[in-house]
């Protein structure tokens, strides 16, 4: 297992401690040792594809894993945000959906042999939902509207994302049941 692998696996480990840390009170410092949790995560998210890209590793376990690192990271972080009430549910419930939505449009390109690569606006996308997370899991009074902002930035970048990738591959939606 090459670096790159290595790092994402990280990340899906790093998962059940940021959501420990988020719902328990343990100590004092819960809250900041999951911002350092999640912030750590995220390091690696951009860590792994650079190191991946840029030294020729990548492979088809990286491929498969390190979108379902980001998905559990981000919807565990969006779950744990809801439950706290820092983020209206009906936010989560978007995002969480449009993942699942996109993971069907990519089930069904695949088993047509369509490979659907991401697209500028799903990175854009995963960049304002993590840096919502980020400075909403921060939790400085003075940054407050700014991240009231920056989810909303997310919740647009999620919607367009959708529906960029739903125009892109419709032929790959259309069913022909004959």
């Amino acid at each position: 297992m090459n670096i790159a692998n290595k790092l994402t696996v990280f990340r899906v480990i790093l998962v059940p401690f940021f959501v420990v840390f988020m719902l328990t009170d343990f100590t004092a410092y819960n809250r900041w040792i999951a911002f350092g949790i999640f912030v750590v995560a995220t390091i690696t998210d951009k860590l792994d594809g650079t190191i991946a890209h840029k030294f020729n590793m990548v492979t088809n376990f990286g491929k498969f894993m390190d979108p379902i690192a980001d998905k559990l990271l981000v919807c565990s972080a969006l779950i744990c945000l809801s439950v706290s009430g820092e983020i209206p549910a009906w936010v989560t419930i978007l995002i969480i959906g449009r993942e699942f939505a996109i993971s069907g449009i990519r089930l069904v390109a695949s088993d047509n042999n369509v490979a659907i690569a991401a697209t500028w606006w799903g990175k854009s996308k995963t960049i304002a939902q993590m840096a919502m997370i980020i400075i909403i899991l921060a939790n400085i009074p003075a940054l407050h509207i700014f991240g009231q902002i920056v989810m909303y930035v997310a919740v647009i970048l999620t919607v367009v994302s959708l529906i960029d990738y739903i125009i892109k591959n419709r032929k790959v939606l259309v069913f022909d049941d004959k």
